[in-house]
C-alpha cells in the first residue's frame, strides 16, 4: 500500500504528466456529461421503450460503446462508432487501393492525410447512421414536441455534430492527453454500466435467493482469473532473436553501448479485439434478413442465431472468430515489410537468410502462434454465455469475456505504460514492482 500511494506522489511531480491526466479526465467528464443530455425536442419521459429495444443484440453491444448514450436518444448517441468504422473501412482499403498504400508509407505526411480522410468518411458514415437512428427513434413510439420535420433535421444535424464533437475529444486526449483517446472513449462508455451491473447481481443474489454472498465470492473469483487471462492473452509474444552486423563489428555496441540480445515481438494476438466486432457484426445478418423474408422456412435460422446462449450461435461465432483472427492478423503483420526493414537496417535472425527467406520465417512463426491466440480469443468471447446459462444477469455477464472486457484490459494496459515511461524516465520506481508493462500502442481498437 505505501508503495502505491508512493507511486501516486510521484506521479503528482511530474508536472507534465499531472496536467496530461488532469486534461483527460476533464475532457472525459465532458463526454459523460454529453452522453446524457437528450436531442432537442426528445421527451424524456417516452424512453423507456427504446431502452428496452437495446437490451441485447447489435444495439446493446452500440448502447455499451457509448457509455448508455444510443438508449437515451443523446446528442451523442452515435458515440465514437462512425469514427472506428471508418479507421476500419480504410485499414481494409489499404490492401487494394495503391495510393492509400502509398500514404501509409509516406510517413507523417502519409498520416495526415489518412487521418483526414478518415474524418470525411466519419462524416459520410454519420450521414447514413444518423437518419437510420432517428427512424428507429420514431418508430418505437419515442415522443417529441416539435413537429415531424423539425425534428428529423434537428437530430440529423445534432448527431452528427456529437460524432464529431467526440473525435475531436478523442484526438485532443491523444494529443495532449493520456492514452489513446479514441480508445479511452469507448473503455469510459463501457465502464460506465459496470457499477449498475454489479449492483444488480447483487440484488439478484441476495434477495432472489440464488445462492447468496457464497455465489457473489466464487463469481468476483472467476471474474479476477477471466481478468489475467485476458491479460496474458493481450500480452503473450513470440520473441525470435535478433542481431545487427553492424554493432557485431563495432566490437559489442555502438557509442560505447553493449550490444546486449535483442527480439522481434510476434504477439499470439496479434488483431486484438477487432475479429470478435467483425464476427459480431456478421452474427447479426442471418437474423436480419430472416426476418425481412418472413417465410416459414426461415424460423430456425431466426431461432438459432438469436438464442446467445445456444450452443449452434456460439460455435458458428466462435469459427467466424478464428477465421478472422487470421485475416486481421495478416493485415496488421506484413512480415515481408518486416524483413525489408531488419535488411535495410543491418539486422537479421541467426541462421535465417536475409530478405524473402527471413520473411518466409517469420510468416512461419506467426501462423503457428495465431492458432492457439485465435482458439483463446475465440473461448474468451464466448465466456459470457456460460456465465449467463450460470444464471448471472445479462449485464454482469457481458464482463466476463468478449469486446468489453478486451478492450477495457487493452487500454488500461496502454495508459498504464504510457504513465511508467514518464515515471521512468524521471528516474522514479515504475508501476510494477519487477519488470515493465508491454502495452499496446492502440489498445487494439482501432
Amino acid at each position: 500500500m505505501k508503495k502505491f500511494i508512493d507511486t501516486l506522489q510521484n506521479i503528482w511531480k511530474i508536472e507534465e504528466l499531472r496536467n496530461k491526466i488532469l486534461l483527460t479526465l476533464g475532457l472525459l467528464f465532458i463526454y459523460r456529461v454529453g452522453s446524457n443530455v437528450p436531442l432537442p425536442g426528445v421527451d424524456i419521459n417516452s424512453l423507456s421503450q427504446l431502452q428496452d429495444q437495446t437490451g441485447s443484440g447489435l444495439m446493446g453491444l452500440l448502447n455499451a460503446f457509448t457509455g448508455g448514450a444510443f438508449a437515451n436518444a443523446s446528442i451523442l448517441a452515435l458515440g465514437i462508432m462512425p469514427y472506428i468504422s471508418a479507421s476500419i473501412v480504410i485499414q481494409l482499403l489499404g490492401l487494394a487501393v495503391p495510393s492509400i498504400q502509398k500514404l501509409q508509407k509516406d510517413g507523417e505526411s502519409g498520416r495526415q492525410k489518412i487521418t483526414q480522410m478518415t474524418r470525411y468518411l466519419t462524416i459520410a458514415i454519420c450521414l447514413v447512421q444518423a437518419p437510420s437512428y432517428v427512424t428507429n427513434l420514431m418508430a418505437q413510439g419515442v415522443g417529441y414536441v416539435i413537429s415531424d420535420q423539425l425534428f428529423w433535421f434537428l437530430s440529423i444535424t445534432t448527431l452528427v455534430a456529437g460524432t464529431i464533437f467526440a473525435m475531436w475529444l478523442g484526438e485532443r486526449i491523444t494529443d495532449r492527453g493520456i492514452g489513446n483517446g479514441i480508445s479511452i472513449l469507448i473503455m469510459v462508455g463501457i465502464i460506465a454500466s459496470f457499477p449498475i451491473s454489479i449492483v444488480q447481481e447483487f440484488t439478484a443474489r441476495l434477495e432472489g435467493g440464488a445462492g447468496g454472498l457464497i455465489t457473489i465470492v466464487l463469481e468476483l473469483a472467476a471474474f479476477y482469473l477471466v481478468v489475467m487471462f485476458a491479460i496474458g492473452l493481450t500480452q503473450a509474444v513470440r520473441r525470435v532473436p535478433l542481431q545487427y552486423a553492424a554493432r557485431n563489428a563495432a566490437g559489442g555496441g555502438q557509442a560505447g553501448r553493449p550490444l546486449g540480445r535483442e527480439y522481434l515481438p510476434l504477439r499470439v494476438n496479434a488483431s486484438g479485439v477487432m475479429p470478435i466486432i467483425f464476427a459480431q457484426a456478421i452474427m447479426f445478418i442471418p437474423v436480419t434478413v430472416a426476418q425481412f423474408a418472413q417465410t416459414e422456412g426461415d424460423s430456425w435460422v431466426i431461432t438459432y442465431f438469436s438464442d446467445f446462449t445456444g450452443f449452434w450461435y456460439n460455435l458458428v461465432f466462435a469459427v467466424l472468430i478464428i477465421g478472422f483472427t487470421y485475416f486481421y492478423t495478416a493485415i496488421q503483420v506484413n512480415t515481408n515489410n518486416i524483413a525489408d526493414d531488419l535488411k535495410r537496417n543491418g539486422g537479421f535472425v541467426p541462421g535465417v537468410k536475409p530478405g524473402r527467406a527471413t520473411a518466409e520465417y517469420l510468416d512461419e512463426i506467426l501462423s503457428r502462434i495465431t492458432l492457439p491466440g485465435a482458439i483463446l480469443l475465440a473461448l474468451l468471447a464466448i465466456l459470457p454465455a456460460f456465465a449467463m446459462q450460470l444464471n448471472m444477469t445479462t449485464q454482469w455477464a457481458q464482463f466476463y469475456g468478449g469486446t468489453s472486457l478486451l478492450i477495457i484490459v487493452g487500454v488500461i494496459l496502454d495508459t498504464l505504460m504510457q504513465i511508467e515511461s514518464y515515471l521512468l524516465n524521471r528516474h522514479y520506481d515504475g508501476l510494477m514492482k519487477s519488470g515493465r508493462l508491454k502495452g499496446r500502442s492502440t489498445a487494439n481498437v482501432m
